[in-house]
């Protein structure tokens, strides 16, 4: 996720390539990063990335985070640099105990969970904070607004919004590998299906985001009474369609 957060930047406008430092200990890793972009920072040193860096990101497995945070946070200033961590499950609490020092500020921090969309500028990225003001959020939000749409939230929805925005993207994902087999079934070649079915989600999502409207107005346009559209959707409710969705959320949660 941090990889694709860093290509996601250098495809926008608001940071430029050469004022994105990237630390990781798999030079392999670093050296597929900066042959996106050469202009990209890589390093091994942890305490090198968050010199003089005004945000730095946290995009470490949660288990990681403690002992990355507690290398680094005699580094931090902690009134002038932003702390946005990218951990599922690691909460403000954790993160204040973390970075605790004496006689210091609060750290300014954001919660953030992005998807793997980021890379290509299509996440959808739920954002709290904490010890911050409006000027910095705003800073944040833009950052990921401009790679996709984000949104904030308060600390305690941040678990559901991953659910939601990032398990999403495999759910959404499984779907379209469910219809790509039922166009082979119906006779496609599979890279034919795939295009089919991939233009058809994008358009209907399209479709919600213009229109501003609730699914089941757009359904209604394509459901003609007594048609095929409206007994292929009985017959996915009658295999649970709905419900399985519902209690996949619900379990990822």
């Amino acid at each position: 996720m941090g990889g694709a957060i860093a290509r996601g930047l250098i495809k926008g406008t608001l940071v430029k390539a050469e004022e994105i430092t990237v630390s990781d200990l798999n030079e392999e890793i670093l050296s597929q990063l900066k042959a996106v972009d050469a202009r990209l920072t890589v390093t091994t040193n942890n305490l090198e990335a968050v010199k003089e860096a005004d945000i730095i990101m946290v995009a470490v497995k949660p288990w990681l985070v403690e002992s990355v945070l507690e290398q680094v946070k005699f580094s931090i200033d902690y009134e002038n640099q932003m702390i946005v961590s990218i951990a599922a499950g690691v909460t403000f609490d954790q993160l204040t105990e973390y970075l605790a020092k004496e006689d210091c500020y609060p750290p300014i921090l954001f919660r953030v969970i992005p998807n793997t969309a980021i890379s290509v500028l299509e996440s959808m990225s739920i954002i709290a904070s904490s010890n911050s003001n409006e000027e910095q959020d705003a800073v944040v939000k833009s950052i990921f607004d401009e790679m996709g749409k984000a949104i904030f939230v308060e600390e305690r929805m941040m678990t559901a919004g991953t659910a939601l925005a990032s398990c999403g993207t495999a759910f959404a994902l499984r779907y379209v590998r469910a219809a790509m087999e039922g166009g082979v079934e119906l006779g496609f070649y599979p890279d034919v299906a795939r295009d089919i079915v991939a233009q058809t989600v994008k358009g209907a999502v399209e479709l919600l985001l213009s229109n501003g409207t609730h699914p089941e107005t757009e359904i209604d346009k394509v459901t003609t009474p007594g048609g095929i559209t409206i007994k292929g959707l009985n017959e996915m409710e009658h295999a649970g369609f709905t419900s399985a969705v519902i209690r996949g959320l619900k379990a990822s949660k």
